[in-house]
């Protein structure tokens, strides 16, 4: 790996577009991504002057369109160098790039669309137009519907274009009609966990600042490679991933999907990963059954080297002393740690972590078997990076310190208020809701309960909207709970609950495989679902929770659990797209389980 780096300063470029224009004027040759090309069956890359040769293509193709500066143009892609395409020719033209979820349902969709007064849609093909055709229907304001493969023959909608038709091959000069790096760039919608999601309005100077003051925290070099898989609809993937390579000069992979996302890591071998704890919670499950069917010995050598592995980070990161039983990890390294790094690719040097809480089950399995994760936190809001770890000053329990251009205080109940050149304009069309949160000072109320050390290290406690309010008075955030209860294998999903209520309660989805065994193990009924009804399973499963949360205060005890066979996701809207809890969506939908909990009381 080079040592040497080759930032651009933000000093340098005042806008996103002059930011790739002048990566390709320094590194016009390099690789900048590299794709799997589904005609072909084979990987395939492009150079940054490449890039720029195409960008200008789709820039003269939305000009014919008749867009002016600040018209809002949508895009509902798969992360691709089209997603990047389409994107930086926007900025050029002064557009406002408006990002959409593949996965998401049609009348987030439609609300988004009308909301932001989206001219122009860049979706796959027409089949994914189809379902959103009846949502959008009187959206009066999409006048074209571009589809990266050729719509079907028999389509009677005007507006659908395949893109070989549509775009232009007339090589022009890549335009540059914003100065101003206060001009808006793009409005994100927020995931909306409660009620519609609203825009956030981040301007080119927002996400410049956000992704030059992370570069201050981890070094990012020209020979790193990433490999991208988040959404670049999300904001951490499309400022970390996208935003922050090309500062860098790094080059990006993208993943062909999450369902590949294993072989994708062994053929492109990444030395940068940008993810969500999500995806090490499923490794981590996968490891775990492996070593239930393993030996004793095997079982005792895993937790073995977790162990060394973790005590000697926390002697790098000088927080203990040095121990002797170090000398054992020349041992356990190739033995257990080696064989989870080449799941990884062989050669991850950082792996960013954000969008939720990293458990420390978690934290301790994959840090002391050598994978270098560093966790952080932000908002859409603040485009979205606030605080981050770094590999030399590594707290797992937190989420890092603050970047340098954020100023950061507590405000009512301990929330975390922030103020810096990252933070949104406001929400789009929203000026009650940007009220809210945003003070005329700009100051910003993110909602999230904290806890600061003295050096700095921000720990997240709970959010101000989902502390739970007994009936008694207690206060208890549920956050801390359930992911103490994550712990326990036999529970994939878990939220606790009791808003209003007498006791806590816990809604739990259970994984169907660990809870037949346990059931064959005690003797119990194994009949799937029924078998989650029974009063001996239920008390079985709340004794496990008992256990998990002894720890926790008196008035924190968990008096009755609902045990669910169907998961919450993302089809049936109980998954935000960015994989968090719609809680109130979660109570609507398992109503009849929910009240169980609290029948007789």
């Amino acid at each position: 790996m080079s040592a040497k780096t080759d930032i651009i300063s933000q000093d340098a470029v005042q806008t996103l577009d002059s930011l790739f224009h002048e990566r390709t004027r320094r590194t016009p040759d390099h690789v900048a991504y590299r794709y799997f090309d589904d005609h072909a069956c084979e990987w395939r890359e492009l150079s940054w002057r490449e890039m720029e040769q195409q960008i200008a293509c789709w820039q003269a193709s939305m000009r014919h369109e008749g867009l002016q500066a600040g018209d809002r143009v949508a895009i509902m892609l798969k992360n691709s160098p089209q997603w990047v395409m389409f994107d930086q020719a926007a900025l050029g033209l002064g557009l406002v790039t408006v990002p959409l979820y593949t996965s998401d349902r049609p009348e987030n969709v439609a609300h988004v669309l009308q909301d932001s007064g989206a001219k122009l849609v860049l979706i796959d093909n027409a089949t994914h137009w189809h379902p959103l055709h009846e949502a959008c229907a009187n959206i009066d304001s999409l006048q074209r519907i571009v589809t990266l493969r050729t719509p079907p023959e028999g389509d009677n909608d005007e507006r659908l274009r395949g893109v070989d038709e549509w775009l232009s091959d007339t090589p022009s000069e890549f335009q540059h009609c914003v100065t101003d790096p206060d001009s808006l760039a793009t409005i994100v919608y927020t995931s909306g966990t409660t009620g519609k999601s609203k825009g956030v309005m981040l301007t080119h100077r927002n996400l410049l600042s956000n992704a030059s003051a992370a570069l201050q925290r981890f070094d990012i070099f020209p020979s790193d490679v990433f490999l991208s898989f988040l959404p670049l609809s999300h904001a951490l993937e499309r400022t970390g991933g996208y935003y922050v390579p090309v500062i860098a000069g790094a080059t990006v992979a993208y993943a062909r999907s999450v369902q590949q996302l294993q072989e994708d890591l062994a053929l492109i071998r990444p030395s940068v990963l940008i993810t969500v704890p999500r995806i090490f919670e499923r490794i981590q499950a996968g490891l775990q059954a492996k070593l239930d069917k393993d030996t004793p010995l095997a079982q005792r050598l895993f937790s073995l080297a977790v162990d060394v592995g973790y005590s000697r980070f926390e002697y790098a990161q000088s927080r203990s002393h040095w121990h002797p039983r170090h000398l054992l990890w020349p041992l356990l390294k190739p033995l257990i740690a080696d064989k989870l790094s080449s799941r990884l690719g062989g050669r991850l040097r950082l792996a960013l972590a954000g969008g939720a809480a990293l458990s420390p089950h978690n934290a301790r399995t994959f840090i002391g078997l050598g994978v270098p994760i560093i966790q952080g936190y932000g908002l859409s809001e603040t485009s979205p990076v606030i605080s981050v770890n770094s590999l030399q000053d590594n707290l797992p329990s937190s989420v890092g310190k603050a970047l340098s251009n954020f100023e950061i205080r507590l405000g009512e109940h301990d929330a975390l208020e922030v103020r810096g050149p990252s933070v949104m304009k406001g929400y789009w069309n929203n000026p009650r809701a940007t009220q809210e949160v945003l003070s005329k000072d700009g100051w910003l109320n993110t909602g999230d309960v904290v806890r600061i050390d003295e050096q700095g290290h921000i720990t997240i406690t709970g959010r101000i909207k989902e502390i739970i309010v007994l009936s008694n008075g207690e206060k208890m955030p549920p956050s801390d709970m359930e992911a103490a209860i994550l712990k326990d294998p036999l529970f994939e999903q878990v939220m606790v609950v009791g808003e209003g209520k007498a006791y806590l309660g816990l809604m739990a989805v259970v994984n169907r495989e660990r809870w037949t065994a346990a059931m064959q193990e005690r003797g119990l009924p194994t009949d799937w679902p029924d078998s989650l009804h029974a009063p001996q399973a239920k008390a079985y499963a709340l004794q496990r929770v008992t256990q998990l949360i002894q720890g926790f205060p008196g008035y924190a005890r968990i008096r009755r659990i609902a045990l669910l066979n169907e998961a919450w996701g993302i089809e049936n809207g109980l998954l935000t797209p960015t994989l968090k809890v719609k809680r109130a969506k979660v109570l609507e939908y398992f109503k009849k389980d929910f009240d169980g909990l609290y029948d007789g009381y």
